[in-house]
């Protein structure tokens, strides 16, 4: 199953573009998107903002800022090099916030034992906040906690 937000569902549900409302460090979220672009700025009053934004809008926030050039990423007034352990953590936490919004976890239901793809994804840490392999790894790692949580039901 390729996670594009052009797919059909569940596919385009368990894109970081597609709108999930859920609350991340204090901070509500719109879409997993616009929590990533705002790791792109120190303001965490521009996070905030950004973090309001769904799809291409959250996307474009995002664009033209110069993370790579020092490979540091932010999170409400903390540095982050992008790669590293703590950033992973991030991610992890971050992922871990988009799981309970509801409309997420359909989707990750909905997707059954589909093997998930990402062909618009990068590979290279330095180039983007979230490489194909991090992302498909989250949404592997939290369809196997439904499933475990599922299955205690």
């Amino acid at each position: 199953m390729d996670i594009r937000s052009s797919g059909s569902y569940p596919a385009n549900k368990l894109s970081n573009f597609a709108p999930h409302r859920f609350v991340f460090d204090g901070v509500e979220c719109r879409s997993m998107e616009g929590l990533l672009q705002s790791f792109k700025t120190k303001s965490p009053e521009k996070q905030e903002a950004v973090c309001q934004l769904v799809g291409m809008a959250a996307k474009a926030a995002g664009a033209g800022k110069n993370w790579r050039s020092r490979g540091v990423l932010y999170w409400r007034g903390v540095a982050y090099k992008r790669v590293g352990a703590e950033y992973q953590k991030l991610i992890e936490r971050a992922y871990d916030a988009l799981y309970t919004a509801e409309s997420f976890r359909a989707a990750l239901r909905a997707a059954g034992d589909a093997v998930f793809s990402h062909s618009l994804g990068h590979n290279r840490e330095n180039e983007t906040i979230l490489t194909t392999r991090e992302f498909l790894r989250q949404l592997n790692r939290l369809r196997e906690r439904l499933r475990s949580e599922e299955g205690k039901k």
